[in-house]
C-alpha cells in the first residue's frame, strides 16, 4: 500500500493550510497540469478520431476507471478491504432498472435512488464489521457474504425477472435521449467520461480535506489515530458509505449501457476483483492509478479475447491477470503510477 506521499494528484497533496489558500491546483507542478490538460483534451476529441470498437473499448476504460476510484475511497484512502464491491453496482443497476422498467422513472432519479440504497447497505456492512472489530481479511469476507446474499435474493425475486434477467427497452432514436439514456455510443462515452471527471475532482478534494488526512491516519495506523482524537468509526463510516454510492451510480451507467441485468454476473466475485485489479495495477491510494490500471487492464484483456477466440486458448485472459498481478506485486508494489510519476519528472520540488 502507498504511504501517504502517494496520494497526491500527479505531483503532491497540499498541507490543509495551503489548500485553502490556494485552491485543488495551486501546488500541483506546470508539467503535470500540461499533462492532465493533453489527457482530457485527447479524450475529449477521441469520438471523432477513432471507430466503433475503439470506442466501446475507451468506454469500458472510463467505467472500470470509475468504479476503481471508487472502491479506491475505501480501500486506498481509508484502508478498509472489501472484496465484495460488485454487490453495490448490482443494487445501483437494478434499482435504476426496475424504476425504468415497471414506473418509466427516468435513470437519474434511479441513479440518486440507488445511490441512497447502496450507502445504507455499505452503512450496514460497516456498522457491523466496525462496532464488532471485524478488521481485514475477515471484513473483507464479510463484503463477500452480503453479495453472495443480495446474488441469491435477487435470483429468486420476480419484480427484477429473478434468474432470467431484467431487460431494459431499447429503442432506436434518430438524436440521443440524454434524460432517458437511449441512444448513440458517443453519448454514452461522455457520460461516463464526464462521471470518471467528476469522480476524479471529487477524491482530489477530499484529500486536500481533513476528512481526507483523517482516512489516510487511520489507514497507516488505527490505534494512533484513534488516540490522536480521531472518530476512527465515522471516518471509516463515511468511507464506506461514500464508496457505495459512487459505485452505485456505476451500476446505473452500466444497467443502461448494457441494457440487461442477471444477478450471477453483476454480483459476482469475478466483477468485485475485476474493478479492484486495475486499482492495485495502476497504485493503491494513488488518485490517477485507478485510471492508468484501468488503460493497462481492459487493454490486455482485449488484446487477450482476441487471441482467445483466434486460437482457442481458454483462460488465458484470467491466467494472464494472475501474471500481470504478481508482476506488479513483485516488481512495482506501489503500482504503476507512482513508478511512471517519477519518470515523467512530476513529483513536486522538495
Amino acid at each position: 500500500m502507498s504511504g501517504v506521499s502517494e496520494n497526491r494528484v500527479l505531483a503532491g497533496s497540499p498541507s490543509t493550510g495551503e489548500a485553502a489558500r490556494g485552491g485543488l491546483i495551486a501546488d500541483v507542478p506546470r508539467r503535470a497540469l500540461i499533462l492532465l490538460g493533453l489527457f482530457a483534451a485527447l479524450l475529449l476529441v477521441a469520438p471523432a478520431t477513432v471507430g466503433d470498437y475503439l470506442l466501446s473499448v475507451m468506454i469500458l476504460v472510463l467505467y472500470y476507471a470509475y468504479l476503481g476510484l471508487a472502491w479506491n475511497v475505501m480501500m486506498g484512502f481509508a484502508g478498509q478491504f472489501s472484496l465484495g464491491h460488485a454487490l453495490y453496482i448490482g443494487l445501483g443497476g437494478y434499482t435504476a432498472g426496475a424504476l425504468f422498467v415497471h414506473y418509466g422513472l427516468p435513470p437519474w432519479f434511479g441513479m440518486v435512488v440507488g445511490a441512497a440504497v447502496a450507502a445504507v447497505m455499505g452503512g450496514v456492512i460497516g456498522a457491523l464489521g466496525f462496532r464488532f472489530g471485524v478488521k481485514g481479511v475477515y471484513f473483507a469476507l464479510l463484503t463477500i457474504a452480503f453479495a453472495e446474499f443480495t446474488r441469491i435474493l435477487f435470483d429468486h425475486w420476480g419484480w427484477v425477472g429473478a434468474s432470467s434477467g431484467l431487460y431494459l427497452p431499447v429503442e432506436y432514436r434518430d438524436t440521443d435521449d440524454l434524460w432517458l439514456l437511449r441512444g448513440s455510443a458517443t453519448m454514452f462515452y461522455y457520460v461516463i467520461l464526464a462521471m470518471t471527471a467528476g469522480a476524479f475532482i471529487l477524491c482530489h478534494w477530499l484529500l486536500q480535506r481533513r476528512v481526507g488526512y483523517y482516512w489516510q491516519a487511520i489507514r497507516e495506523d488505527q490505534e494512533a489515530a484513534q488516540t490522536l482524537g480521531i472518530d476512527v468509526f465515522r471516518y471509516k463510516m463515511i468511507a464506506v458509505m461514500l464508496s457505495a454510492a459512487m459505485t452505485a451510480i456505476g451500476g446505473v451507467f452500466y444497467a443502461f449501457y448494457y441494457n440487461n441485468l442477471y444477478p450471477e454476473t453483476i454480483f459476482s466475485m469475478h466483477r468485485s476483483i475485476e474493478l479492484m485489479l486495475g486499482v492495485i495495477i495502476g497504485g493503491i491510494g494513488t488518485l490517477f492509478g485507478p485510471i492508468l490500471g484501468a488503460i493497462v487492464l481492459t487493454t490486455l484483456g482485449e488484446m487477450l479475447t482476441g487471441l482467445t477466440e483466434d486460437l482457442g486458448l481458454d483462460g488465458i485472459k484470467q491466467m494472464s491477470y494472475g501474471v500481470a498481478l504478481l508482476v506488479i506485486i513483485v516488481y512495482r508494489p506501489g503500482g504503476l503510477w507512482p513508478w511512471l510519476r517519477r519518470r515523467l519528472g512530476l513529483e513536486k520540488p522538495r
